[in-house]
């Protein structure tokens, strides 16, 4: 399994842009579609994008379409994901995902085998 350590999250002004990062060592990372997810406090965790291990497909939560785009370095191990036009509601903690890329892209955090420890992005209105 691959480890996976995010950073880049803060916090920001509603309608401002973060970008987080997700670096990953240990495993073969171009083999591995990667994925974001995120969790804010009372509430379950939720998928908010993904991208396929040559970073040519993406999907995206529909709450995040428009605004986020997900990208990934495979020479660099690292997978991205750009945050604009923030909103209050984005405020949660972010985690990186990894699973061996089998074909289409899932949604499904249990579908995910490995995980980064998160970090708190907040949005001020």
């Amino acid at each position: 399994q691959v480890q996976l350590v995010e950073s880049g999250g803060g916090l920001v002004q509603a309608g401002g842009s973060l970008r987080l990062s997700c670096a990953a060592s240990g495993g073969t990372f171009e083999n591995h579609a990667m994925a974001w997810f995120r969790q804010a406090p009372g509430k379950e965790r939720e998928f908010v994008a993904a991208v396929s291990r040559s970073g040519r497909t993406a999907n995206f939560a529909d709450s995040v379409k428009g605004r986020f785009t997900i990208s990934r370095d495979n020479a660099k191990n690292t997978v991205y994901v750009q945050m604009n036009s923030l909103k209050p509601e984005d405020t949660a903690v972010y985690y990186c995902a990894a699973r061996i890329d089998r074909g289409p892209l899932t949604t499904r955090a249990s579908n995910y085998e490995s995980w980064g420890q998160g970090t708190q992005v907040t949005v001020s209105s």
